[in-house]
């Protein structure tokens, strides 16, 4: 499996890295925190370490740190503009349960 994109998020990404300039690709990953344990992260990246897994999919490519993947793996990334708020949202079918405000998840 892998990490893929909804076509509203790799056109948002592809903006942000063209006003950007030069970057390797996107970075996804996790980390320990939140009131449910983790948290997404989501950051340009201007390389690539050898402790990456590198997926491309429609046009962007998705940099992603070995333990992060364990928690990603399958993970849609999309897009939604909802009023006056916008952002990226993860479709990650690892997740068992996620905090009431949206912020952490457990697996």
């Amino acid at each position: 499996m892998a990490v893929t994109l909804t076509e509203a998020a790799a056109g948002r990404v592809k903006d942000f890295l063209q006003k950007r300039g030069a970057a390797a690709g996107l970075r996804l990953g996790v980390r320990t925190t939140g009131c449910s344990g983790m948290a997404y992260v989501l950051e340009f990246a201007d390389e690539v370490s050898p402790d990456d897994e590198v997926f491309e999919d429609a046009g962007v490519r998705v940099i992603i740190d070995k333990k992060s993947l364990v928690y990603l793996d399958g993970t849609e990334l999309d897009f939604a503009k909802e009023g006056l708020n916008e952002g990226f949202k993860f479709n990650n079918p690892n997740v068992k349960d996620e905090c009431g405000c949206g912020e952490s998840f457990t697996v």
